[in-house]
């Protein structure tokens, strides 16, 4: 999609972080845009901010985890502007903990909203995409935690499931004229630490002692620390709107992490080195 003038995109998770800078570059970049977010007055200030500046923008609400809202967002997103060239599945949350700290309520709402959401995304708006034979592009959201995961939390989980989503689909969509690229950003200034403020009634309220001890942890309070000295989202936005332009498979946003992901790569080529003059034993 090298002209993104005058095409349409649908960006969930827009409302505020990563969404609201993915938003701001596309139409800045002469894209319309749909913006989804479970937030509805956060929302409707991103709209309005965005329409401030003459950009062709609307806003829609939805619990992407939700087959049917998402499903009702893209039909509003049609009647809108007629058309969509652009998915980006960016909506996204950072519940749970590591291994003593795992909830039945955890997995099912991280993985609804990071995973599941995404999938639907995909099955809901690619048909969409390859309708009006133009071409198109799908990014979704992963995170450097899809690449390297230094705990078991249900985050680090679902994000390893969109990069292989997104991995599998690039070869199986370009023949369809549609691009994928998953987003990897690393620490972000966004309120991803504050997440529970969104989570719906349908998946319970937390164990308050358990949440309490997770928030007071070591690890915890240094996330919550790197995400306030993050990059700025709309830097992300930038790179995104670069990405989709050149059709990158992956988009990072920063080289901090590229030393952990080439020491896990180098520890999977010792793993097939181990094997590769062993005979059977029997």
């Amino acid at each position: 999609m090298r002209d993104l003038a005058g095409k349409t995109a649908f960006v969930t998770g827009a409302a505020s972080g990563i969404g609201l800078g993915i938003a701001t570059a596309l139409a800045q970049a002469g894209m319309k845009v749909m913006l989804c977010d479970i937030e509805e007055a956060a929302l409707a200030r991103a709209v309005e901010g965005l329409k401030a500046t003459n950009a062709d923008v609307d806003g829609c609400k939805a619990d992407v985890s939700l087959k049917k809202e998402l499903r009702a967002a893209a039909d509003a997103t049609i009647a809108r502007y007629g058309k969509v060239h652009l998915l980006v599945n960016n909506a996204g949350i950072g519940g749970g903990g590591p291994y003593g700290y795992w909830t039945e309520a955890d997995w099912d709402w991280t993985i609804s909203v990071n995973l599941m959401a995404v999938i639907w995304g995909i099955e809901i708006f690619g048909p969409l995409i390859e309708r009006h034979g133009e071409g198109g592009h799908v990014v979704s959201t992963a995170s450097t935690a899809g690449l390297i995961s230094s705990s078991s939390m249900p985050y680090n989980v679902s994000k390893y499931g969109v990069v292989a989503l997104s991995e599998g689909l690039r070869a199986e969509l370009a023949p369809r004229g549609i691009g994928v690229s998953v987003l990897c950003p690393g620490f972000v200034r966004t309120q991803i630490v504050n997440s529970r403020r969104n989570l719906p009634d349908r998946f319970g309220r937390p164990n308050e002692d358990a949440l309490q001890a997770l928030r007071s942890s070591e690890r915890f309070q240094v996330i919550v620390d790197r995400v306030s000295k993050g990059i700025d989202p709309v830097d992300v936005g930038e790179l995104v709107r670069e990405g989709v332009e050149n059709d990158w498979p992956y988009i990072f946003t920063d080289n901090e992490f590229e030393p952990l992901i080439e020491a896990r790569f180098a520890s999977i080529r010792e793993g097939f080195d181990r094997i590769r003059d062993r005979r059977p034993q029997h």
